[in-house]
């Protein structure tokens, strides 16, 4: 399977909800808040098995390159795609496209994101091996959903309709529709009616997906010809001062959209997306509230890392850095300690800590988030 597919892995983000510890220079995918592993180097392992590590490419920011080639140090310099400046994930996932139909113009991709846990990765990789078969085979868009454990509202539903063509043995269904975000009621509603979650990892042909740019945004995919043109079949890992600047032109005109709604949705409506349902273990690692469902936990709820001691504490998150943490009769409480910054708040409100990262720099605290 390695010699025609690929692994995409985004590593673009800056993980704001987890301050203090995730930087703009420490970006979420570089720590080891799971394992003694960053979650970029668990992801990279997952998917070597299936594509190798020559067809593993990472797209991140041009200014997190060099941290990221460090963290990866097994992947090859001409494996790893910069942008200039983030404009959300359809564009650098059609980046990659270029650079994989330049390699292999039959190929097919797998997008995934660089900071996602997965519990069971045999049943992991099981899944996107089906799912690479689908792609293939129908020339579909294939994304993976999970079955929920509970009503998640920061996440998407797929709901399924149909099985594919083949029957259930295929293992794929049709995408009915997609619903984004939605209230504790309707996710309530959606896990009744089996719906999954959308765990942002896509399988497609790469010719498939560019095509299908250049249908539903035109004026992303005329940049990504210009870009192409201007390459003339050279890599995009390795451009040239010349390559580089007009990289960084296009990349300003493109619109700043997600790969969901520039393509995902609008091919959903046309029949074009088929889902695999997969059940091995899944998070997003959102927020330190994920972090503590997804982390081994005493006899009352608490889990952490480091130095730490509860006393009357329940259902707490700790994470100590170099110094001794107790926490004394808390409850549903997050406790990140580094060496310059403290935080302690609320595990159940741990999706505002990307407030606290904004408010941290429009007061002039900006060296407290760099």
């Amino acid at each position: 399977m390695s010699t025609q597919c690929f692994s995409v892995i985004i590593a673009g983000g800056k993980g704001t909800r987890f301050w203090p510890l995730s930087r703009a220079k420490r970006p979420k995918q570089l720590l080891k808040i799971i394992s003694q592993k960053s979650l970029i180097v668990e992801t990279a392992e997952r998917v070597y098995p299936i594509s190798g590590r020559g067809q593993t490419l990472v797209v991140t920011l041009a200014d997190q390159l060099n941290a990221l080639r460090r963290e990866l140090g097994g992947l090859a310099k001409n494996n790893f795609l910069a942008e200039p400046q983030g404009k959300n994930t359809a564009p650098c996932i059609g980046l990659a496209a270029l650079e994989i139909v330049r390699r292999n113009p039959a190929a097919t991709m797998i997008v995934l994101p660089a900071d996602h846990w997965v519990r069971d990765g045999t049943a992991f990789r099981r899944i996107l091996k089906t799912a690479v078969g689908l792609a293939t085979r129908y020339d579909q868009l294939v994304t993976v959903g999970i079955r929920p454990d509970y009503p998640e509202t920061g996440y998407g539903y797929i709901m399924k309709g149909k099985a594919a063509a083949g029957g259930p043995s295929s293992n794929g269904f049709t995408v009915k529709r997609f619903t984004e975000k939605p209230t504790l009621a309707v996710a309530r509603r959606l896990i009744r009616q089996r719906a999954l979650w959308n765990s942002g990892i896509f399988v497609w042909k790469a010719s498939t997906l560019l095509e299908l740019l250049m249908r539903y945004q035109p004026a992303m995919a005329a940049g990504l010809e210009t870009i192409q043109r201007a390459a003339s079949g050279k890599s995009l890992a390795n451009p040239g001062p010349k390559l580089r600047a007009i990289i960084a032109r296009e990349y300003k005109k493109m619109p700043s959209l997600s790969i969901d709604y520039a393509v995902m949705e609008k091919a959903g409506a046309e029949a074009r997306v088929l889902t695999v349902e997969g059940d091995f273990g899944w998070s997003d690692v959102g927020s330190w509230e994920a972090v503590h469902r997804m982390m081994k936990k005493d006899g009352n709820g608490n889990a952490g890392q480091g130095r730490w001691l509860g006393l009357g504490t329940k259902n707490s998150l700790i994470h100590a850095s170099d110094r001794l943490v107790v926490l004394l009769g808390m409850e549903h409480t997050a406790v990140v300690d580094t060496p310059d910054a403290l935080l302690v708040g609320d595990l159940n409100r741990s999706q505002e800590v990307r407030d606290i990262v904004e408010e941290l720099n429009r007061k002039g605290l900006g060296a407290y988030t760099a």
